[in-house]
């Protein structure tokens, strides 16, 4: 019973947000706690919470305060170099600003933080995606699939999870899949290259306007939902709404709602010119820190994002200003993880999870014994989607690394199959990173999960080909 009222309550929230008949923070909220009076269990409803909240608080606090340091980076110039290198790539051509929002991402995803990575991706190319009229989610979509490639990193979480769930070196794991990996990436890549062939059919090879052509530089960061004269130019399928803006954008507030593009000159009065050397210095002390984990990831950005108000704004006034900029993205992020606390709450608490989990592993038919590292790959897909990655890494994937084990199969071979599903597992709506993505580009969470879903998945099937075929699964 556990097991049907499981996939149902997964199902339920998927169809009601993709239909968008009710919110993501509503349906993350609404719907376990209804699965959860359906079960017997509604009297324990606030224990599963409180435990889901207390798990996920340190991800909110991170996700937080890493919202305010990259936005302070943002506003100071810090990545003005990068916006400008890929902006002279991508001209006016849709092709090459898809292809760059890939390359972008995989280049940025190399600090282990999807966060991270979407906020400096999203802050870069959502001007042009606005300007030309290309569709939103094609630039959430690509963004994800590329970090979810790249998420198999030894820092970024997957790989130390299975390494330590089954007791292996994490290079043992991660080396030998590089090949692999790096077929799923160019599979990006040349999907990236099919989209945007596909949106400059649709819109057509444009030209930017003669102030974007004239200096480039003009348009970095976006902090409204229109165009630079004013008007509003949505692409089609776009899928974007009211959502919060990146904040980054002007002296005094965030533009949320669409209120209109604003393109930032080079001489933007949140410029710190003379510091830039030091906020560089921070934020590669800051990546280092994380990647060798001297402290906790939430109290790294919390002490860098004081440090970077501090050191670039010492005026209270223009710190107050900065924060206040940022305080849309920072409430609309943090509620949507706190939400998304309740369902991994109630997933859990119920035992839905362990259910759900247990009933595919015993489907698993007998004579696939010796063909488990496959299993393992085909089952990482759905699975760590529905689940979060310590549900997968740490309930299933012993269960079969055991099951294989049995019949001459090599952990290393399961611990390495079991990476193939981090494409998927970055649109997962238990991935608190993708609400970042959905938030600073304004697309509802239903619109990027209909269109991305197939290309994750079939870079996923990418990745395990590959694999199979290298020998290494």
């Amino acid at each position: 019973m556990l097991t049907v009222l499981g996939f149902a309550m997964i199902a339920t929230f998927l169809v009601l947000i993709m239909l968008k008949k009710m919110s993501p923070i509503a349906a993350l909220v609404l719907i376990p706690a209804l699965f959860c009076v359906a079960v017997g269990q509604g009297a324990q409803l606030g224990d599963y919470v409180i435990e889901g909240v207390g798990k996920l608080a340190p991800t909110a606090a991170m996700l937080m305060f890493a919202i305010v340091y990259f936005g302070v980076m943002i506003d100071v110039g810090l990545f003005d170099p990068i916006v400008r290198g890929i902006l002279r790539f991508c001209k006016a051509d849709p092709v090459r600003v898809v292809v760059g929002t890939a390359v972008l991402a995989a280049i940025v995803s190399l600090d282990g933080d999807g966060s991270t990575t979407f906020m400096i991706t999203v802050s870069a190319m959502y001007p042009l995606y606005k300007r030309l009229g290309m569709s939103l989610v094609v630039m959430t979509g690509v963004a994800a699939t590329a970090n979810g490639v790249m998420n198999t990193l030894p820092w970024g979480g997957p790989t130390a999870r299975a390494a330590t769930a089954l007791k292996l070196d994490a290079g043992d794991i991660f080396v030998p899949m590089i090949p692999a990996l790096g077929v799923g990436l160019l599979f990006v890549f040349a999907l990236a290259y099919v989209l945007g062939r596909r949106e400059r059919k649709r819109i057509g090879y444009l030209s930017l306007d003669d102030v974007l052509v004239r200096d480039s530089e003009t348009v970095l960061v976006t902090a409204g939902g229109g165009s630079a004269d004013g008007t509003t130019k949505e692409g089609a399928k776009t899928g974007t709404g009211t959502g919060t803006g990146s904040g980054a954008g002007t002296e005094t507030g965030s533009g949320a709602g669409g209120d209109g593009f604003q393109g930032l000159d080079p001489n933007r009065a949140t410029l710190r010119p003379r510091l830039y050397w030091f906020n560089a210095a921070l934020t590669a002390t800051l990546l280092v820190a994380m990647i060798m984990e001297l402290l906790p990831i939430p109290v790294l950005f919390l002490l860098g994002a004081a440090l970077a108000l501090t050191v670039n704004y010492p005026n209270m006034a223009e710190q107050k200003a900065r924060i206040a900029a940022h305080a849309d993205n920072v409430l609309n992020v943090a509620g949507m993880v706190f939400a998304a606390a309740v369902f991994t709450g109630v997933l859990t608490g119920t035992g839905m999870v362990k259910h759900m989990a247990d009933w595919l592993v015993g489907a698993i038919p007998e004579g696939m014994g010796p063909h488990m590292a496959l299993v393992t790959g085909v089952l990482s897909i759905p699975l760590t989607y529905f689940m979060s990655n310590d549900g997968f890494y740490f309930g299933v994937v012993p269960v079969l690394a055991e099951a294989g084990a049995a019949h001459g199969v090599s952990p290393l071979e399961i611990a390495r199959a079991s990476l193939v599903g981090q494409a998927l597992h970055m649109s997962s709506p238990l991935v608190p990173a993708v609400y970042v993505l959905v938030g600073m580009a304004k697309v509802e969470f239903g619109d990027h999960t209909r269109f991305t879903v197939k290309w994750a998945a079939l870079t996923s099937l990418v990745v395990l080909a590959a694999g199979i075929l290298f020998g290494i699964i």
